[in-house]
């Protein structure tokens, strides 16, 4: 994996409070996990930034390295790799997503 690529994702990662690295975009979700994500992220409120893997396969592969986690969709919360689908899901139900972004500072609407 190029190092040029995973500089770019740890850019993005870094410089910007939630990140989801997914397949497809918000508006059109181009996978069933993403969807819920996305679902869920707008449902609390949070405000993020997203980033198509399928525009890019090096970014496809590439966050898989980053994070060294196998599967898309990949949040992340100020820096900190939070999970995938599952864990998401797991996290919104119970209510200790919420609570991570309150321990990092991260507003929430809605």
């Amino acid at each position: 994996m190029s190092d040029t690529v995973q500089a770019a994702i740890d850019e993005a990662v870094r410089n910007n409070d939630v990140v989801l690295f997914m397949k497809g975009t918000p508006t059109f979700p181009q996978c069933g996990f993403s969807s819920v994500v996305v679902q869920i992220l707008d449902v609390i409120g949070a405000d993020y930034v997203a980033t198509n893997v399928l525009d890019d396969q090096d970014v496809r592969e590439g966050i898989k390295v980053y994070s060294d986690w196998p599967t898309i969709p990949q949040l992340y919360v100020k820096g900190e790799f939070v999970g995938g689908c599952d864990i998401i899901r797991e996290m919104y139900e119970s209510g200790e997503l919420k609570e991570v972004f309150a321990e990092k500072g991260v507003t929430l609407g809605g």
